[in-house]
């Protein structure tokens, strides 16, 4: 029976990190996975993170299973990262979580939920998007339709576009938004548009489904979660899944929470125990390390301001990589890259061809996507001239 099954291709992303891994080139400069790298080429571990790991270490008394729901000071925690300590929705305990393997598991619970109450369901999704939301959410039966969203010719968000499309968007529809930091353009909505969306959810019926991953990457931990913050503020019902792996470097722990604004109290705990029976189908239980980390580090004033100062540092290099990267390939180049600076986050198109990103891997040891997305992350000091100038010479020809 299972030798009938084909080999399947390799993951396009993790494919080309592999390939990056395989080449000998000392030199090679490698843009793809979508990790936060340090100066030194490093995904670093947060000082308040490694005192926290200490702590737990010390404390732990069993390896007995987590609550169904997680973490309790994880969950209180990320709640009030996400909508902020302040939030009238919060306060008003309209708003309930469960820790979730990661942000994949906080997409994938959404999706399951979203399931029970409308089978099939319509999801919008933008153009472009992270490529694993079609499969994360379309495995639980949902449907797609795109809207517009990314515009190569101005590097920036079509809004006009986006409001046209999503004026089909009806009650029971659900719109998937990026929170900040758009993976994978980097183009971000204004506030004011965020309020447009708001509108026309109000009106139309639509529920906002918002995947934040890289708050505190783009402008700041209060900032990132503006727009999102903005519905809340309006809105009865939204759906959020939230990431720990970028903003508290807990990649490989999977930390990650799915979390629901609801009418009232009663409905946000219906939508906890929903959850909490959609997680005992998929996975069960929710890991134990990283969460209890990730809540001790949320709740814990000391570890909180520690993390909270590296997290901007981290925040204020980005920025800076996308200025040094904006001038230097303008130098090396002769184009208009200013697109760089405007963006947010971790990732950018380049605007290259698909011909002149395989030319980069193939001559140079330059690796990107096909599209030209690169992690900005993954610039630094020691590769930043060979990018420059392996760019200069595919794009001057």
């Amino acid at each position: 029976m299972l030798d009938q099954l084909p080999l399947l291709p390799a993951d396009p992303i993790l494919g080309l990190a592999a390939a990056a891994r395989a080449d000998d080139n000392p030199n090679k400069v490698d843009l793809t996975v979508g990790i936060y790298m340090d100066e030194q080429g490093l995904c670093p571990v947060f000082d308040a993170v490694q005192r926290a790991q200490r702590q737990l270490v010390e404390e732990e008394t069993t390896k007995a299973y987590m609550p169904a729901s997680g973490d309790a000071a994880f969950n209180t925690g990320i709640q009030k990262l996400v909508f902020g300590e302040d939030s009238a929705p919060l306060l008003a305990g309209r708003i309930s979580s469960i820790q979730t393997p990661g942000g994949c598991g906080a997409l994938r619970i959404g999706a399951e939920v979203i399931a029970a109450a409308v089978p099939g369901a319509k999801v919008w999704v933008s153009d472009p998007t992270w490529p694993v939301h079609i499969p994360l959410l379309g495995s639980v039966g949902l449907k797609f339709e795109n809207y517009r969203y990314y515009e190569p010719d101005s590097h920036g968000v079509n809004f006009d576009a986006m409001v046209d499309d999503l004026k089909q968007a009806q009650a029971g529809d659900v719109v998937l938004l990026h929170g900040c930091c758009h993976n994978p353009c980097g183009a971000d909505l204004s506030l004011e548009q965020w309020g447009v969306v708001a509108d026309m959810a109000e009106n139309q019926g639509f529920l906002p489904f918002i995947d934040i991953a890289y708050q505190g990457l783009g402008d700041g931990l209060d900032a990132d979660a503006a727009g999102l913050r903005l519905l809340a503020a309006r809105l009865p019902e939204m759906i959020v899944a939230a990431s720990s792996s970028k903003n508290l470097g807990l990649y490989r722990e999977r930390t990650g929470a799915t979390l629901f604004l609801c009418r009232d109290g009663n409905s946000a705990a219906a939508l906890q125990s929903q959850a909490q029976v959609a997680a005992r189908r998929v996975y069960s239980m929710p890991p134990a390390h990283g969460a209890i980390i990730a809540g001790k580090v949320l709740t814990d004033p000391a570890l909180r301001a520690s993390w909270e100062a590296e997290l901007q540092g981290m925040c204020q290099r980005i920025n800076a990589l996308r200025s040094q990267i904006r001038h230097q390939l303008e130098a090396a180049t002769d184009r208009d890259f200013g697109f760089i600076e405007r963006e947010k986050g971790m990732f950018s198109f380049l605007g290259l061809s698909k011909e002149q990103a395989q030319k980069l891997r193939n001559e140079h040891s330059v690796y990107m996507l096909d599209s030209s997305r690169i992690n900005v992350a993954g610039v630094n000091a020691r590769n930043i001239d060979a990018l420059a100038a392996a760019v200069g010479q595919v794009v001057k020809g």
